[in-house]
C-alpha cells in the first residue's frame, strides 16, 4: 500500500495546471525560483527580466495572469501595469505583484496602478501556487457557469 506521504502528485491535483503565467521579475534568483514553482505546479511560465519585455510577451502570449515585480530599473511594475490596462489585448488579465513594499499606502499605489491584489516577498514557497491560483477562481467560476459544475472555494 503506498502512503499519502509517496503517492506520486495527479496532474488534476496541480493547482496551475496548464495556466499561461508570465513572470516580469529583474532578480535572477527570483526569476529561477518562481520559474521552478510554476513548473511544479505544471504552469506554462513565460519570463521577462524587464518591464517592457513583459510588456510584449504580455500582448504576444496573451498570457493568464501575470506576476509583476513593482521596483525594477527602467520601467517600473507600475508603470508597466498601467499601460497594461491601457491595452485592449491586455486589459483583462489578472496581474499581481510581487513586492517587499505591503504599507498602506504601497497596496493602494499598486491597486490605483491596476494590480488585482499582491504577494509579499519573501514568498512562501508552499503556498505560492495557491496564491496565484486565487486570482484566477474568477475565471473558472465564469467558465463553470451554466455547466452544472459547482466551483468550490475554500
Amino acid at each position: 500500500m503506498i502512503s499519502d506521504k509517496t503517492r506520486p502528485i495527479e496532474e488534476s491535483m496541480l493547482a496551475l495546471q496548464d495556466v499561461r503565467v508570465l513572470i516580469i521579475e529583474d532578480t535572477v534568483e527570483n526569476m529561477r525560483l518562481f520559474h521552478a514553482l510554476m513548473k511544479l505546479e505544471g504552469a506554462i511560465a513565460f519570463e521577462a527580466l524587464g518591464a517592457l519585455e513583459g510588456i510584449e510577451i504580455a500582448q504576444r502570449e496573451q498570457p493568464d495572469i501575470i506576476l509583476m515585480d513593482v521596483h525594477m530599473p527602467g520601467m517600473d511594475g507600475l508603470t508597466a501595469t498601467r499601460l497594461l490596462r491601457a491595452d485592449g489585448k491586455t486589459k483583462d488579465i489578472p496581474i499581481v505583484a510581487v513586492t517587499a513594499s505591503v504599507m498602506l499606502s504601497d497596496v493602494e499605489e499598486l491597486h490605483a496602478a491596476g494590480c488585482d491584489g499582491y504577494i509579499s516577498k519573501p514568498i512562501e514557497a508552499n503556498t505560492f501556487a495557491n496564491q496565484i491560483a486565487a486570482y484566477l477562481r474568477p475565471k473558472i467560476d465564469e467558465a463553470c457557469e451554466g455547466t452544472g459544475s459547482a466551483v468550490i472555494h475554500l
